[in-house]
């Protein structure tokens, strides 16, 4: 089983006015997780980022406001702090370059001795373009073209350096890069950077069976899991790739008790101050693409069809259709006589794994052993300790287990998932 531990960053699954809930800024925040990671013997520290902040009605978004800081920059400062956690940032292929990103991340492998990790992720909206001399210019097809190229491109460049040392001139041209010089990093620790991806399209897909060594899905249930794997894994034998050259590895979330009873408490009250009353009514702005600020949150849900077409939310990746969304909210709403709040409750950001640490052990175990995923990228609901207790309570059991390792078997994160080094490509 592999495990990563993803930053609570700018979301609605963070419980701010916990009073144990720290800095999502301060380099102590980031350290304190990272090391917690890595005293849990955990494959990677994952980090997201965002290129613009968030607008909701033309105003900040609440969830927004403590900021989003550069993932490279505070990874080159946890290399320092750590010795075997790998490094993972998200950093986008739309509204960056090839050559410059990839010496960034070849940097950051140096730095770490073999540690780094490049989460792809792309964008298409103009309101992010707009922080960006290109503006919004590339279109939605083109998105995932650009980003395949880019990867490519980077590797191409990881790759100018020989094994033994000796740098070489490079030439691409293609459809979105023509470039050509001279790399300024000798060839890393990990010979490429481990990349991961995290599209759930038919686009995204094939993008991450064609290129990433690790997807990061959101299917979080033991159905949708299945599918999602037995999807992706089967489209592996066209690029000539076996299924473990391919880590397929879920954001999760968990509480945990002394028992299960415990633990389904505390994860209705996690879930009741995760959704306030105002949160229950942002969300649901966020579907329907109207002010609904008007309408009392535990009273029933409007009876307006959502706007397809609204810029009321701005910056937020939709999931799904808003009128099927909001049709699925609906009958689910009469089905149990929902409110507007229970409803968001029930449908948003629900709980992954629930019970003492043996259930919470013996659930993964088994999402494992079904093939619902290689592993899991835990999202914790606190900042910066909400991962103390899965490391101290459950990490020993699954070991205990024989399932998850009890010391790292090698100095890189290729070592930890299991990789092959990739075959230099003069």
């Amino acid at each position: 089983m592999h495990l990563a531990a993803h930053f609570p960053g700018v979301n609605n699954t963070t419980v701010w006015a916990d009073p144990r809930s720290g800095s999502q800024i301060d380099f102590s925040s980031f350290e304190h997780l990272a090391r917690t990671a890595e005293r849990g013997r955990f494959d990677f520290f994952f980090l997201a980022e965002g290129l613009r902040l968030r607008e909701h009605n033309g105003r900040i978004h609440d969830l927004d406001v403590l900021g989003r800081p550069e993932s490279l920059t505070v990874l080159a400062a946890l290399a320092a702090v750590t010795d075997r956690l790998g490094l993972a940032a998200t950093v986008n292929a739309t509204f960056n370059e090839p050559y410059e990103l990839a010496r960034r991340l070849a940097t950051l492998d140096h730095l770490s001795e073999g540690r780094a990790a490049w989460n792809v992720v792309t964008f298409f909206d103009a309101f992010t373009g707009e922080n960006f001399r290109r503006g919004g210019y590339l279109d939605r097809a083109d998105r995932y073209t650009r980003a395949a190229e880019f990867v490519a491109t980077a590797r191409e460049l990881w790759d100018t350096w020989t094994p033994d040392g000796t740098p070489r001139p490079f030439a691409h041209r293609g459809q979105h890069f023509a470039i050509e010089g001279e790399f300024t990093v000798p060839r890393s620790p990990q010979g490429h950077p481990v990349v991961i991806q995290a599209g759930d399209s038919p686009d995204g897909r094939e993008f991450a069976a064609s290129t990433a060594d690790i997807v990061f899905t959101r299917h979080g249930t033991l159905e949708s899991g299945r599918a999602f794997y037995t999807d992706v894994k089967a489209r592996l034998a066209k690029y000539g790739r076996e299924p473990d050259q391919l880590k397929i590895m879920p954001g999760v979330t968990f509480v945990l008790g002394d028992s299960d009873a415990e633990a389904q408490e505390r994860a209705a009250e996690i879930r009741r101050r995760q959704v306030s009353p105002q949160n229950a009514l942002l969300a649901l702005e966020q579907v329907w693409g109207r002010d609904l600020s008007a309408y009392d949150p535990d009273g029933p849900l409007p009876d307006i069809d959502p706007d397809p077409g609204s810029s009321l939310v701005q910056g937020r990746v939709r999931h799904g259709d808003p009128l099927a969304v909001a049709a699925r909210w609906r009958a689910l709403s009469e089905e149990k006589g929902l409110s507007i709040r229970q409803t968001v409750i029930e449908t948003t950001g629900r709980q992954s794994f629930i019970g003492s640490p043996r259930t919470v052990a013996e659930q993964l175990t088994e999402f494992v052993a079904a093939d619902a995923a290689d592993g899991f990228i835990l999202v914790p609901h606190l900042t910066p300790g909400g991962l103390d207790d899965f490391v101290d309570r459950v990490v020993p059991l699954l070991q205990e287990r024989g399932v998850f390792r009890s010391e790292y078997g090698g100095p890189t994160l290729r070592s930890h998932l299991g990789l092959a080094a990739p075959v230099w490509k003069g």
